[in-house]
């Protein structure tokens, strides 16, 4: 548990009688002093079977004698914590999480714009030096404290508890824009119950002359530089419609169809999240088992398909002169970040219904593994299908992959599977997957902002969980209105670019500094100790202290140094929409140096007082300003 400076005899007796001998509903006991374990008395919020106290005396960082124990105990008030119903459901649920639409189209074409097999190297030393660790560590600090990113910060360091804040704000950014991608996915899925994929003609009343089919029989159908294919303009006129919007200065009407296709997939949510991890934890045996299912289904075709290896050589033969580029670095970093997801406050959420004693160092091992695995596996189910489009239009793989992100998976791959036997079958499964690997990501984002605030304020909401996700689920869904206009296209992709990005790194770094620099490596790896039985060993200290606050600043930097061109479809974004984005981004930070203000002025004492204690002992800003 935490340490905090013990008070005056008489304040404390005062402060028992008026909680009745609680403090935020936890019982303090004076060293030399016993307590009772009654009936229902838990340690860190575990059964009586757990350790009563993580630590007895001053522990690591701390005065001798100085510090009182924590144990906290079960109340009417303060009900017992919801756990997972078993060990698999745990799992599945971070791997659902960590593997997202970002693993079938993002890393398969970063791979392969950045040397092919050579780009497994920087990625896989990025994953082994930056992203496990930290996706250890904040598996570690959600299950020994077992609270959500908001109340955390009470344990570890209080002065960061805008860390919290912030990242529950870039989780409803990403709930604004992230499920509006589903929603075209399920508007595909719809569209496949059809005889002819509506994609695969020119007929059509969206259809404009310079729809040009690649696979036409017809032999006065020629290819020229107007031409554009049925499946292009089945995505970018019929489903989202962008021509009817100039840019984001002027969106257009709400697309009735899309917001119908959004209320049904955040139905699905709100009934999978409703009742907590126990619902949840039952929903993604279906939503993170099936993807595989299809994956592998995919790969076993694409892999018979005519041209198949063309784009299996394309996309891992290895260009080792590539490794000299830092942009590669660069997009290792970043990819292997956002794939497995810490400070997103999920992995702190999920972790927090795990059993005490629950060996979370083997569950973040297995997890990256898969996560990463699965981005691997994934790239042959995209590029065989590539070569395979490939060798149809007679073109080089390079020119048929030229489309990235959701237009590689709504364009391209769409285009591939109705030109295969069973096209209609393929495109259920493949839209079906589409969908279920979002809603994954979906429940574990909306979970760690629930988790967050059901610990934030129990009194609140604890009894209310029910109304307080069906509030959050239409504030999420009110807030992706723009994503769903004519010109909620360019709304996603700015979002994608601006909101979430930079501003979960910098919150992910602060977050290792306070835990490795402020609450102290020694003391974070005696919590862990304690867990597991085992102790961290130096590689994971290094990485803690050193090596992930400096893989975080590259990303950092090199975004800074290097801003993405936005750009979508024939769209150049405006100045003006940069600094929009720059706003965006900042709004959620913004709450990290606020809180510190904020906490710094409530604190008693002189500005030189409070000052002193920050550069005189790094352990003590996390317990003197409690």
């Amino acid at each position: 548990g935490r340490r905090a400076p013990t008070p005056a005899p008489s304040d404390r007796n005062n402060k028992d009688k008026a909680e009745g001998g609680q403090e935020n509903g936890r019982l303090v006991a004076e060293k030399g002093q016993k307590v009772s374990s009654g009936t229902g008395q838990v340690s860190n919020g575990y059964p009586s079977t757990s350790p009563q106290s993580p630590r007895e005396g001053g522990g690591a960082g701390g005065a001798p004698g100085g510090f009182r124990t924590l144990v906290v105990q079960q109340t009417s008030l303060d009900p017992p914590r919801e756990t997972w119903s078993k060990k698999m459901d745990f799992l599945l649920s971070v791997i659902g999480y960590a593997v997202d639409l970002g693993n079938v189209w993002r890393f398969p074409y970063i791979c392969y714009q950045n040397g092919g097999g050579a780009f497994l190297l920087p990625y896989l030393l990025m994953a082994v030096f930056g992203g496990v660790p930290l996706f250890y560590m904040e598996l570690a600090l959600g299950q020994f404290h077992r609270s959500g990113c908001i109340s955390i910060w009470k344990h570890i360091c209080p002065i960061f508890k805008g860390i919290g804040f912030a990242i529950c704000i870039i989780a409803l950014y990403i709930a604004f824009y992230y499920n509006t991608i589903m929603a075209w996915a399920l508007y595909y899925l719809l569209s496949s119950f059809q005889p002819t994929l509506p994609w695969t003609t020119c007929n059509n009343a969206w259809n404009t002359p310079n729809c040009t089919h690649y696979l036409s029989t017809d032999l006065n159908v020629s290819w020229t530089n107007t031409s554009i294919s049925p499946a292009e303009e089945f995505y970018t006129r019929q489903v989202l419609q962008v021509h009817l919007s100039p840019g984001l200065h002027q969106l257009g009407a709400v697309s009735w169809q899309l917001a119908l296709c959004l209320l049904f997939i955040f139905t699905i949510v709100y009934f999978s999240i409703w009742k907590g991890v126990k619902t949840s934890g039952k929903v993604v045996w279906v939503t993170a088992t099936f993807p595989y299912l299809v994956l592998l289904i995919l790969l076993v075709r694409g892999a018979t398909l005519p041209g198949a290896w063309r784009g299996v050589v394309f996309y891992l033969q290895p260009d080792w002169d590539k490794l000299l580029s830092t942009t590669v670095w660069i997009d290792a970093a970043a990819q292997i970040f956002f794939s497995l997801g810490p400070g997103f406050g999920v992995l702190l959420a999920f972790a927090s219904y795990n059993p005490f004693h629950n060996n979370c160092y083997k569950d973040a091992l297995v997890t990256s593994s898969v996560n990463c695995l699965t981005s691997f596996v994934s790239g042959f189910v995209i590029f065989t299908v590539l070569g395979y489009m490939a060798e149809m239009r007679q073109q080089g793989v390079e020119t048929v992959a030229k489309d990235a992100g959701p237009s590689l998976l709504f364009i391209i791959y769409a285009e591939a599977i109705a030109n295969m036997p069973a096209a209609t079958f393929f495109a259920i499964i493949f839209f079906l997957m589409i969908i279920m690997l979002g809603l994954d990501s979906t429940f574990a984002g909306l979970e760690g902002v629930i988790t967050a605030m059901l610990d934030e304020f129990p009194h609140l909401l604890a009894r209310r969980r029910e109304l307080f996700v069906l509030g959050l689920v239409c504030v999420c869904y009110l807030g992706a209105l723009s994503t769903l206009t004519y010109g909620g296209a360019f709304v996603v992709k700015l979002f994608e670019e601006y909101a979430t990005g930079p501003a979960v790194i910098t919150v992910v770094f602060l977050e290792v500094i306070a835990v490795s620099w402020f609450y102290g490596t020694k003391r974070f790896c005696s919590d862990v100790q304690l867990m597991l039985g085992f102790s961290p060993g130096l590689f994971w200290r290094v990485c803690w202290v050193a090596i992930c606050p400096c893989f975080l600043l590259f990303i950092i930097g090199s975004f800074l140094a290097f801003p993405p061109e936005v750009k979508l479809f024939d769209y150049v974004y405006p100045f003006w929409t940069t600094v929009l984005g720059y706003c965006i981004g900042v709004s959620s930070f913004i709450c990290v140096p606020s809180y510190m203000v904020y906490h710094l002025l409530t604190t008693k004492g002189t500005f030189k007082q409070v000052s002193q204690i920050l550069t005189r002992d790094r352990g003590a800003i996390c317990l003197h300003l409690h």
